[in-house]
């Protein structure tokens, strides 16, 4: 029995997250597997209901799961709120602390099908399979923050601070990673400039001699996000510090034809957290029409890093890939001559097709 806490969140989260439980349920009944899945509220809709984004018994259903599923939490509605009980500050930053998920991984794979699907010249992107590995819970979103007043109005300071502690652990994991891989890491910084990015080269070289295997370079995040539109296929295991992360990685996803196909997995402690890389789109909330195949991968790389349970990870993953291949189309990713699928039908044919439909 795997007890999943199970957390819509808002806007289009919560249509979103019952396509990947099917996915799930699915995989449970073709493989013999149980689920119990425990349904709580965070973000927006929590604080609309309990009077705060992440409630007390949310975090303890959390602590107490085998995993978490994440829908998308913010929006609008909530941007006016007090900084800290909004959505984003007030629940998924304290989460992940809570948690100890220190390390976010967000594979950015392009599935061949897809290949037209991106903005991005076929050459360039044919054969993408990059791995980003972002620092979780340290950084400028988690350092001091204040505001003061000034004669000419307010000043703002948001610290960045990293230890060394802190960065050999996130990197002695992309080094892991690499080696299940292609045995290539790039670090991403800003060492001409930052102190934190110095501290961050310095200690990434160091432990490059450790890791004789793997092969180790180092690049300024400004390249970094011009390399990854001009030449993508250079990157195996890119890991770097977390608003650098934050920032990569949304444009990684266009690499893959939308961010709609990006899933992601926070890890760390006990308690593994798994959620798509996009927003709750509260444009497109309610619509029936947001693409559910992130949250759906996302359940597999739960399947695959909370219960090493590889051979289910793979069948959601291949079913995902022929519903692409039969040209079956959320409205994010649609093409002239693909067949149009709402959210609830493209669940719906990921979960026949896990059953062998």
């Amino acid at each position: 029995m795997y007890k999943i806490a199970v957390l819509p969140g808002d806007g289009i989260g919560v249509e979103i997250v019952p396509e990947a439980v099917k996915a799930l349920q699915a995989v449970g009944k073709k493989f013999g597997l149980e689920f119990e899945f425990t349904e709580a509220l965070i973000g927006g809709a929590a604080y609309d209901e309990l009077g705060h984004p992440l409630p007390a018994a949310t975090l303890e259903l959390c602590r107490h799961s085998d995993a978490v599923l994440l829908g998308a939490i913010g929006g609008p509605k909530w941007d006016n709120l007090p900084v800290e009980l909004r959505p984003e500050i007030g629940a998924l930053l304290p989460l992940r602390k809570e948690l100890e998920l220190f390390a976010n991984l967000r594979p950015c794979v392009l599935f061949p099908s897809l290949l037209h699907a991106s903005t991005l010249k076929e050459e360039v992107i044919s054969g993408v399979d990059i791995l980003v590995i972002r620092e979780l819970t340290g950084g400028l979103y988690f350092g001091e923050k204040k505001r003061e007043k000034t004669p000419d109005g307010e000043k703002a300071t948001d610290i960045l601070t990293y230890s060394t502690y802190e960065i050999e652990r996130i990197v002695r994991f992309a080094y892991q990673a690499a080696r299940k891989r292609r045995s290539k890491v790039c670090s991403v910084d800003k060492a001409n400039v930052l102190e934190s990015s110095r501290l961050w080269r310095e200690t990434v070289t160091k432990l490059a001699a450790e890791h004789p295997d793997v092969e180790t370079a180092h690049m300024y995040v400004d390249n970094c996000s011009m390399q990854l539109i001009r030449n993508p296929r250079q990157f195996d295991v890119i890991v770097t510090e977390n608003m650098f992360g934050d920032i990569l990685t949304d444009e990684a996803s266009m690499l893959t034809g939308s961010i709609g196909m990006l899933a992601s997995a926070s890890i760390g402690g006990k308690v593994a957290l798994y959620e798509p890389s996009h927003g709750s789109a509260p444009d497109i909330a309610g619509q029936n029409k947001a693409n559910p195949l992130a949250t759906i991968l996302s359940a597999a790389m739960m399947l695959r890093y909370s219960f090493d349970r590889e051979e289910e990870a793979v069948t959601i993953e291949q079913a995902v890939r022929r519903v692409l291949e039969e040209g079956y189309r959320t409205p994010d990713l649609m093409e002239p001559g693909k067949k149009p699928l709402n959210t609830v039908q493209t669940g719906d044919l990921v979960a026949e097709y896990i059953l062998g439909g």
